[in-house]
């Protein structure tokens, strides 16, 4: 497919000279970034699809039983006596 492009004075000095700065042709560049957005986004979906998969997760329980250690990690690494998440506060502040 061919492309014909209108570009700026300002934009197409900087792909003139990003182009040169990387040894490749104007076209080469360009195509390679237009590669990389569209991998990228696709990438992006994936990634949104992986985070809704983990909030559609209904196993409440490994999640509370994760949280509970980490608190207890968290307490237990304190370099001074008092708890950061006191159990005498579970509900009240946290």
């Amino acid at each position: 497919m061919t492309l014909n492009l209108e570009l700026p004075p300002e934009l197409e000095n900087s792909l003139i000279e990003a182009a040169r700065e990387e040894g490749l042709s104007v076209e080469s560049l360009a195509l390679k970034h237009l590669k990389n957005f569209f991998q990228d986004g696709q990438k992006r979906i994936e990634a949104a699809k992986v985070l809704q998969s983990w909030i559609d997760d209904s196993d409440t329980t490994e999640q509370q039983a994760t949280g509970a250690f980490l608190l207890q990690v968290l307490d237990q690494d304190r370099p001074i006596e008092s708890k950061l998440f006191p159990k005498e506060m579970k509900g009240i502040t946290w």
